[in-house]
């Protein structure tokens, strides 16, 4: 299922297709993506058959929020390469367990599909879309050191508010948000 296009991307669920999961497995096995991801647990993968459990479980943790949350696959129209995932959803509080109100935004994409503006393209339209809710903010928390991914939040039109602990079991995270105009349903 499309969840939104963009000039060059599909953003969709993921899927049980041996292409999907052998692109899961491909991206979620390397050190270079995984290394910014903190302590994810289960990660990195270390078999493909564990590519069907994480979808599993971003199925589960996305059930009751139809296409509004959700961890999708993002896809190159012109060529249908999947460049890897895009994230809206709660973050998880202090005890990594209830999510809170505070929206995150987040991308994890293959190494090669880095440098062509693949994440911010997706997150922009994300973002854009839930502050058109009535959202008053979106999140992005980046490990400290991962600089691409807060050039992407700058991108964004994000405000870095310096390190925070307040998501993700208390773990060091560099904060980035961008709010909604006074006044308006969503902004940029």
């Amino acid at each position: 299922m499309t969840v939104l296009t963009t000039a060059r991307l599909i953003v969709r669920n993921w899927t049980d297709s041996p292409a999907d999961l052998a692109r899961i497995f491909d991206l979620y096995s390397r050190t270079e993506v995984v290394r910014w991801l903190g302590a994810a647990p289960g990660l990195p993968l270390t078999d493909p058959a564990q590519a069907a459990d994480r979808l599993a479980l971003w199925r589960a943790r996305h059930a009751d929020h139809g296409d509004r949350y959700g961890s999708w696959a993002v896809q190159v129209r012109d060529t249908g390469l999947v460049v890897g995932t895009i994230l809206l959803k709660p973050l998880p509080g202090r005890d990594e367990q209830v999510p809170t109100g505070d929206i995150e935004v987040g991308w994890h994409l293959h190494p090669d599909s880095w440098g062509h503006g693949y994440a911010t393209e997706a997150a922009r339209a994300l973002v854009d879309r839930e502050l058109a809710t009535g959202t008053p903010q979106v999140y992005a928390v980046v490990s400290p050191g991962n600089v691409a991914s807060m050039a992407v939040a700058r991108r964004l039109g994000m405000t870095h508010l310096g390190r925070r602990t307040d998501w993700y079991g208390g773990e060091e995270l560099e904060t980035f948000v961008r709010r909604a105009l006074p006044g308006t349903l969503g902004g940029h």
